[in-house]
């Protein structure tokens, strides 16, 4: 699996080439979070927004479909007590309805065959009132041109799905009946966008 192969390396690219912007949507999304929140975080990836959500609820369930990808998050995330970690599919989640206050995944909607199954499986597992927080990287382009790291993963066999820009991914909530989307933008090398969406 692609994830396997580059989780000893992908901390390079968080840290060092994006860094920055990997940094504030982290702590965009850790924002959203409270100190009693049960949270579900999918595609955890190497715990990028896992090591600034864990410090703010009381317990973060971190998932990921990569085993390689979850080992690295467990390896960055040591001394966290209050971190469960599992292998899960993002597209069939096997949680109960309702089970979790506040719902993360981050940077991957945009990699999915089908991200609308996804975020209706975020939705059902999310409590009413609850938010779902979804952070994708995006392109500054509104003509959909592939930025270099894009192009990097797609040539590697792990390209994008959905070249979204600002303007399409709000678009997107919008179409599947996420009305009051707020999005948070955060500009740079790889531009990312984080959806934070009520539950329905």
């Amino acid at each position: 699996m692609f994830w396997d192969n580059v989780s000893g390396v992908y901390d390079v690219f968080e840290d060092v080439y994006n860094g920055e912007v990997n940094k504030q949507v982290g702590l965009n999304a850790a924002s959203y979070l409270d100190k009693d929140d049960v949270v579900l975080e999918l595609a955890c990836g190497t715990g990028m927004i896992t090591r600034c959500a864990a410090p703010v609820c009381k317990k973060l369930v971190a998932t990921d479909f990569s085993v390689g990808m979850l080992k690295k998050t467990q390896d960055n995330c040591f001394g966290f007590k209050n971190i469960v970690y599992r292998k899960a599919d993002i597209t069939d989640i096997k949680c109960k309805d309702e089970s979790f206050d506040k719902v993360i995944a981050g940077n991957v909607i945009h990699l999915l065959d089908d991200p609308d199954k996804a975020v209706e499986e975020m939705n059902r597992v999310c409590k009413k009132g609850g938010l779902i927080i979804i952070p994708t990287y995006i392109n500054k382009d509104e003509h959909g041109k592939q930025n270099v790291f894009t192009q990097i993963l797609d040539k590697a066999g792990a390209g994008f799905k959905r070249q979204f820009t600002l303007e399409s991914y709000r678009q997107y909530f919008e179409q599947l009946g996420y009305e009051d989307t707020e999005i948070n933008y955060f500009d740079g090398r790889v531009p990312c966008a984080v959806a934070v969406l009520k539950r329905k």
